[in-house]
Order: C-alpha cells, then structure tokens, then sequence
C-alpha cells in the first residue's frame, strides 16, 4: 500500500516540476525565474527524499541534505548577486 501511495506523490510531485517549469520559462521578470529555479530544487529535494523511503537507502537522505544546503546556498548568492546589480543601477542614475 505504501508502494502505491510513493508513486502517486511522486507522480503528483513531477507535474509540479512540469508546471514550474513552463512558469520559468514564461516568467517575465528575473526574480520570477528564480523563484522558479528555487521551487524546482525543492521539489527535487522531495523526489530524493520518496526515492530514499521507497528504497530503505539512507545515503538518498544524505544526498538530500547536501543538495538541500547547496540550494539554499546558490538562492542566497543569486538574491545578494541581484541585490548589488540593483544598488549599482540606482548610483548609475
């Protein structure tokens, strides 16, 4: 039962990422993107984490924590990597 329940989560959870991909790609501002970039590694989080549960395999968990701290880490770079070019465009003015 568990089995069905996975793959059904996990087929839920790959039209989630189809959905946020056809947002990133008609997303009109840059931060729109981002935030698309950001829900699709979320969700890909998820998919490690189902994988690691219907497998019995704690190195998924592992993997999962990595990529989870490496997608916090790149949203950080990219927001401080915006917010510079912005300060840098209003002292241009």
């Amino acid at each position: 039962m568990i089995e069905y329940t996975l793959l059904l989560v996990l087929g839920i959870v790959l039209l989630s990422i189809t959905l946020t991909f056809i947002r990133l790609v008609k997303g009109p501002t840059v931060f729109d993107k981002i935030a698309a970039i950001d829900a699709i590694g979320i969700m890909i989080l998820v998919i490690l984490i189902l994988l690691s549960i219907y497998y019995d395999r704690h190195a998924f968990l592992d993997v999962a924590f990595v990529y989870g701290l490496l997608l916090f880490m790149s949203v950080l770079i990219l927001a401080r990597f915006f917010i510079k070019k912005r300060e840098v465009e209003v002292k241009e003015d």
